[in-house]
């Protein structure tokens, strides 16, 4: 503490620098958003602090050096305090040492309560001693103030020439989040997992801890996503409680309350979650093959050796380089995009798909394979069994199994999306090893198959069903660029998804021109098919690959308490709901139970009007609305029937099918 004071009170010695004795560094004022509240109600105190250019005050958590103001209330009988609620804070580096700051004008902003009983004009006098401390780079001053501000217990109006600059103080507070976040600390590393939606836009967080010790305030702190949860490594304080509160800043004036708390995992899990994740990975990408993107590709390699009748040696080393080009895509995928997530990129596994040109390249491939498999045309460099394979044994397999790979990333089967998010926030070379054992799960059948000749013995002799079989397979790879199709409709627009389903029936002419002319034996037969490749995928790739204009959520009335008065007086029920985009529960709700077809079919069929409520960036006019329902954060979710003077306040988990049951049972309120 010596130390600490020491560090605090040196720069004083240099009073040149110092402004002139009685000048004031940060001015001070104690505003009420009421100066009548209601008894037995509350209003909000705002202190308002204005620092001197160059000069900043403390957050609660003043950081490495800095002192928090000391707040010392008198108070009237019948009137108390809640706990100040400070704005998200900046950072400020000096020397190695972490301050938490603020450079501009800013408030707290303070809960004040009146008890019940007290008379109506009575007058009520509050004051506050403060003291706080005012730095800069280079020296730093303590000063003190007492402010006052008297009130009249009344009818609670708020004053109407307040409101406007209360709203724009409440804007800058950080807003609860709902879930839980979780920590670890393991050799000298912090892992903090927030949960926070992967399409909330973020610019440069950081967490700020409430809670001394709990963080080292100047340490680097590295930030990735991993599907719904933002990842924090930084190194721990000195003493680490189980539980601590935090502010995460989202660097865009936005800021969430967060409580942290101990994950179970012990020390030494590193190794434990690598090794779960190893064994999820191998038995996902076994599982893989089952996928109709990767069972006829398999299945076709698998009957190839059949036909060629290799010997053990050579059947060995075709599947070794079958093995080879499967973990190598996926190991160089692996690598991709934890070289992104670290550059800042928020990507999860099959990144790609989140570009509708690799969707459509990816699309035009998967329709090709399923007209090569139908018979429509030979081409050795997707015919799994033709003379690429016989006369370069070891570069077709390698290719092979790169394309096997590559088709299969779409798909996560089930125990891979658990051993794929572990791997992104396991340390990079555990990560790397995981998407290692992805590939060799996915090549572990054709890998059996070389190196157990039992197994080969056991594939069917060569024979003319092995054709009906590839025209079989097709089905499944027809398949699979109809999902991508799906996919890629939910990122473009339906001009753009008609002009790609043009591209792929103008390849699919290519192709068939193509097999014209291979039956025929005319030389230079690939030219037809080469031709509306190139043209197919120049048309796709110009065009806008921006999302769909139209949303659902965009489809709803933003929240309005005037519209929803003047809705409710209507035959119709009306569904009001309030989110945000750093709520996971919210968004996981608009995905199960708001967004879905039924829900839109529901709501239309039955004339329900939807109220949306965008709380992101804390609106004035709902967190008042929202504390009229007791709620103090999102998600809330209320169904008005006509005729009935109070809502029903939903579950803040929706079931899949509960908005549809409400709509269909809603009745019309009744003529008088």
């Amino acid at each position: 503490m010596a130390l600490l004071f020491g560090a605090l009170m040196a720069p004083l010695a240099w009073a040149q620098n110092l402004p002139g004795r009685g000048e004031v560094l940060i001015t001070s004022s104690l505003l009420a958003e009421s100066p009548t509240p209601a008894a037995g109600g509350q209003t909000t105190l705002a202190l308002v602090m204005d620092p001197q250019a160059d000069w900043h005050g403390y957050w609660k958590q003043p950081g490495d050096v800095g002192l928090a103001p000391q707040l010392t209330w008198q108070l009237p009988e019948g009137v108390s305090v809640g706990e100040p609620v400070y704005p998200v804070p900046q950072t400020l580096l000096i020397d190695g040492l972490m301050n938490h700051v603020y450079e501009h004008p800013y408030a707290v902003l303070i809960p004040l309560h009146v008890a019940d009983g007290l008379a109506s004009g009575e007058s009520l006098a509050i004051r506050l001693d403060m003291k706080y401390l005012a730095c800069r780079y280079d020296a730093c001053v303590p000063e003190q103030a007492s402010l006052e501000t008297r009130l009249t217990v009344g009818d609670g109006r708020n004053d109407p020439a307040l409101s406007d600059t209360f709203a724009n103080w409440r804007q800058a507070l950080p807003r609860p989040l709902g879930s839980s976040a979780r920590f670890t600390v393991e050799e000298g590393l912090m892992r903090v997992s927030i949960p926070l939606p992967a399409g909330m836009a973020i610019d440069a967080p950081h967490l700020f801890s409430a809670t001394p010790g709990a963080l080292d305030n100047a340490a680097e702190q590295r930030v990735e996503r991993s599907a719904d949860h933002l990842i924090i490594e930084t190194r721990p304080g000195q003493q680490v409680p189980e539980h601590f509160d935090a502010l995460l800043s989202l660097g865009n004036g936005l800021g969430l309350d967060v409580k942290v708390s101990r994950s179970d995992v012990q020390p030494g899990s590193t190794l434990v979650m690598t090794l779960v994740a190893l064994a999820g990975a191998l038995l996902g990408g076994l599982l893989l093959n089952l996928m109709p993107c990767v069972f006829p590709i398999l299945s076709l390699k698998a009957l190839s050796i059949a036909r060629a009748n290799s010997s053990d040696g050579a059947a060995r080393r075709e599947a070794l380089a079958y093995t080879a080009g499967v973990v190598a895509v996926c190991v160089l995928l692996g690598a991709l995009l934890l070289a992104l997530r670290s550059g800042g990129s928020q990507l999860g596994w099959a990144f790609q798909l989140q570009d509708p040109r690799v969707i459509l390249v990816l699309l035009l491939l998967s329709t090709a394979i399923a007209l090569n498999f139908a018979g429509l045309f030979e081409l050795s460099s997707i015919n799994v069994g033709s003379a690429l394979v016989n006369r370069e044994g070891h570069a077709g397999a390698f290719w092979t199994g790169a394309l096997a790979a590559f088709v299969a990333t779409p798909c996560t089967g089930p125990f891979m999306a658990a051993a794929l998010g572990a791997a992104l926030v396991l340390p990079s070379g555990a990560a790397m090893l995981v998407f290692a054992g992805l590939g060799l799960g996915i090549a572990l059948p054709f890998l059996l198959l070389g190196f157990v000749p039992a197994l080969r013995q056991r594939l069917p002799r060569p024979g003319p069903w092995m054709e009906t079989l590839r025209h079989v397979l097709a089905v499944p790879m027809f398949l699979t660029a109809l999902a991508l199709l799906w996919v890629l409709a939910q990122q473009v627009g339906s001009n753009a998804l008609i002009t790609v389903i043009g591209c792929t029936l103008l390849l699919g002419l290519g192709l068939w021109a193509a097999g014209l002319r291979q039956r025929a034996f005319k030389s230079n037969s690939w030219i037809p098919a080469v031709l509306a490749a190139v043209l197919a995928l120049s048309i796709g790739l110009s065009q806008d690959s921006s999302p769909q204009a139209q949303r659902a959520a965009q489809a709803y009335q933003p929240f309005d308490e005037a519209r929803l008065s003047a809705l409710r007086q209507g035959e119709h029920a009306v569904f009001v709901y309030f989110t945000a985009d750093w709520c996971v529960t919210c968004k996981v709700n608009e995905q199960v139970a708001i967004n879905r077809p039924q829900t839109q079919r529901a709501f239309d069929e039955h004339g329900v009007e939807v109220m949306r409520g965008d709380w992101t960036r804390g609106d004035a006019t709902i967190t008042a609305f929202l504390e009229k329902h007791g709620r103090s954060g999102v998600p809330l979710y209320l169904w008005y029937v006509p005729g009935q003077a109070a809502p029903e306040v939903l579950p803040q988990v929706l079931g899949p099918g509960l908005l549809s049951e409400l709509a269909a049972n809603e009745r019309p309120m009744t003529e008088p």
